[in-house]
């Protein structure tokens, strides 16, 4: 599903520099199709991405919808918007959040 298609793009752009730059790891709740536990780890070597819990503790937990996901990673939702609009929910250092709209 579109959910798996993003992820796939996501490990594909891990590179070094961005977890060298980032130092952290995103962990989002799906709700919807394609939903479940999915991370993205900038902060063990090489990087990571793909379903289920995260390889350590999650630095930043984001709960919303898989479509939202899916928005937000064409560039069709910016990341504070889908926050402040209450769709969403976020448990972390927002700076560090933020710091994720880089690499999208």
């Amino acid at each position: 599903g579109p959910v798996a298609e993003t992820f796939k793009v996501i490990q594909g752009a891990v590179t070094e520099e961005y977890v060298r730059s980032t130092q952290g790891v995103f962990q989002f709740e799906l709700s919807g199709d394609g939903g479940g536990t999915w991370y993205i780890d900038l902060k063990t070597k090489g990087g990571s991405a793909g379903f289920g819990k995260p390889p350590v503790t999650a630095d930043v937990v984001m709960s919303m919808s898989s479509a939202d996901f899916v928005k937000m990673f064409t560039d069709k939702l910016k990341l504070f918007t889908a926050f402040v609009s209450g769709n969403s929910s976020i448990i972390c250092d927002m700076m560090l959040a933020l710091s994720l709209e880089k690499m999208l």
